[in-house]
């Protein structure tokens, strides 16, 4: 029996080879990424959704009041903390969360692996469903437009986005653009000299710096 790319299986072998050794490095940034930037948009009582959450790097970092995660691969349960809720389902599929019960729904490096476009517009229409009335949608992603030909050195890369797309299709299904920035976060900060950690929080101060190293997008969107 043929075993699909997007099977949990699959998934656990993927990212087990792509990211091994490379975990606590990995935290160490994103606790950074989360205390000293995104918890200016993340309220302490919030309930929020780590969507296609990885390692669940984010989620265990932000301090907020309800923690979910929502990913596909099965081998995520063992990495998250003890407070988060694992959704282990097919993110394009309807989801395990009741209508407007999500503060703020986060995905980092997400997008990009959906294998169509109308499943990434279904991901988008559950997120509008389970987020309540001016809660935030906040979508980070390797920007194509200045990654070029690397965006696809990656097997499970599939739909090459831009912040403009993105925010097109979040408009589409009714979200508010409140921030939009092409370019935010180098493409990888996990390569075979990582970058120093003291590093990434001086970039975070020196908005400056993204416009010249920055190949990730960042987008903020609100429900009315």
């Amino acid at each position: 029996m043929k075993n699909s790319l997007n099977s949990p299986t699959a998934l656990e072998r993927l990212y087990r080879n792509r990211f091994d050794g490379h975990a606590e490095y990995r935290m160490r940034v994103w606790k950074i990424l989360a205390g000293r930037f995104f918890s200016q948009y993340v309220a302490s009582d919030a309930t929020v959704l780590d969507l296609g959450c990885g390692h669940g790097e984010f989620i265990n970092n932000i301090h907020c009041g309800k923690k979910f995660a929502m990913d596909l691969n099965a081998g995520v349960r063992q990495q998250l903390d003890s407070d988060v809720i694992f959704v282990e389902q097919d993110c394009s599929q309807r989801w395990e969360i009741a209508d407007a019960t999500l503060d703020v729904i986060f995905s980092s490096n997400f997008f990009e692996h959906v294998p169509s476009k109308q499943a990434l517009s279904d991901i988008i229409a559950e997120a509008g469903r389970c987020i309540r009335s001016g809660g935030r949608l906040i979508a980070m992603g390797p920007n194509i437009r200045f990654v070029g030909s690397a965006y696809w050195d990656f097997w499970d890369h599939h739909l090459p986005l831009t912040e403009s797309s993105v925010a097109e299709l979040l408009e589409m299904h009714g979200f508010r653009i409140e921030r939009s920035l092409d370019r935010f976060l180098p493409y990888t900060m996990v390569n075979k000299r990582p970058v120093p950690a003291a590093f990434i929080a001086l970039y975070l101060m020196l908005p400056a710096m993204w416009k010249i190293f920055g190949k990730q997008f960042l987008i903020i969107a609100a429900k009315p």
